[in-house]
């Protein structure tokens, strides 16, 4: 696979020239026509997003495994929608690892995702390596290369790049380009594509990539809340993230977390009760204090049937703790027999479920997952099959009882 070669000098005599970033339309129909043909394409992405809610597009990155370019988006009067379209193309497969923030910033853009899509940290939970697992580790793994991490905190707004800030960037989907077939064989020829079904729905399913306002509260760390401060906090924090998205800024530079449940506790009155707000912006004079007085007055307005429900505090029922141990040792046996990482099979939550519930309504007990834990799990809680060690292993016995 080759870079487009650049006749410029390299800026470092052991880093291979590459050409500058493409930044004219003529340059980019011509690169696009010859993908039109690919049968997939790898695509990586250098962004910002430290100053804005939205990632900042810096450099997109694309190798049909024959050619790797660099696409500069901030070039001016380069037009991307030609790009887009290639991208909507059912009949050509795109390629990522760990493509979620890649996903938003093209729904973002473009209004819909890439699709098809394969992404490579999904896949390599079920070729041995793990969940999460990152690039460097995956080609490390797979293809024995070292990534050079030097660039990795580059500012990529910055213009120009040197040579060795597009050789890092394009090293990504070259190596991407390479894993691909590689990874796609391997769960191909042991008949395990669809056990990543689940997980692809996800990745294709715009709603992951947005936050919906009303939704917005989740994502605080608030606990034993009464209903009337968390229903003042779901709609602080639904005008936040509304705030957030039409400035184009990181929810905490519109206002702070603790400040926002602070506001949710405190329930203000009046312009001189803000100045006990911890860290509200220009306290009692803060040009925040009438959008927001408007959204708490909206809240007192709303019926007592608005009130989320009050958060039970019974005693928390725990599985029975010695079930738990062997159902974690039984999924520790399953994934290393089958190289796959745990998480693809069952989280902790849906153990817990499963130790005290035969009918749990988790993926551990359908398809394929209860084909190679589920059954075994469910045979092991009734005493049919037992855990052992033999050799340093540990191995299934079927009790005769």
């Amino acid at each position: 696979m080759k870079r487009r070669a650049s006749q410029a000098s390299s800026d470092d005599a052991n880093v291979p020239k590459a050409a500058p970033p493409i930044a004219t339309n003529e340059e980019l129909n011509a690169i696009l026509t010859q993908y039109q043909n690919a049968e997939f394409l790898a695509i990586d992405t250098e962004f910002l997003r430290e100053r804005t809610y939205y990632p900042q597009l810096c450099l997109i990155q694309i190798s049909d495994g024959v050619d790797a370019v660099a696409i500069d988006p901030l070039a001016p009067n380069l037009d991307l929608n030609p790009l887009w379209d290639l991208m909507r193309n059912q009949n050509i497969t795109k390629v990522f690892h760990a493509g979620n923030q890649d996903m938003e910033i093209f729904l973002h853009l473009m209004g819909s995702l890439p699709e098809p899509i394969y992404d490579t940290q999904i896949a390599a939970m079920v070729c041995g390596l793990g969940d999460q697992v990152g690039y460097d580790k995956l080609v490390k793994a797979m293809l024995n290369h070292d990534i050079d991490k030097t660039s990795r905190f580059t500012d990529w707004s910055k213009r120009p790049l040197s040579n060795r800030q597009i050789v890092y960037a394009l090293d990504d989907v070259i190596y991407l380009a390479e894993l691909y077939p590689l990874m796609r064989s391997k769960l191909e020829a042991e008949n395990r594509s669809h056990w990543l079904d689940e997980e692809y729905a996800k990745s294709n399913d715009p709603a992951t990539y947005v936050t919906a306002p009303d939704a917005a509260w989740q994502k605080l760390k608030v606990r034993n809340m009464r209903p009337a401060p968390l229903l003042r906090l779901m709609h602080l924090a639904a005008w936040r993230e509304r705030e957030a998205q039409s400035r184009d800024l990181p929810r905490n530079r519109v206002i702070r977390d603790e400040t926002l449940i602070d506001l949710a506790g405190s329930n203000p009155k009046d312009r001189k009760d803000y100045a006990n707000i911890r860290n509200f912006p220009g306290g009692k004079d803060g040009k925040l204090v009438a959008p927001i007085s408007k959204v708490l007055d909206m809240v007192a307005a709303m019926p007592s049937s608005s009130l989320p429900e009050a958060e039970k505090r019974g005693p928390a029922k725990h599985p029975p703790a010695a079930v738990m141990e062997l159902l974690r040792v039984l999924l520790k046996h399953v994934t290393d027999k089958h190289d796959i990482a745990p998480r693809l099979i069952a989280s902790a939550e849906e153990l817990e479920l499963l130790a005290s519930d035969d009918d749990a309504p988790i993926r551990a007990l359908n398809g394929w997952r209860r084909e190679i834990f589920g059954d075994l799990a469910l045979r092991l809680k009734q005493g049919e099959i037992a855990l052992a060690v033999k050799k340093g292993r540990i191995i299934l016995i079927k009790n005769n009882g």
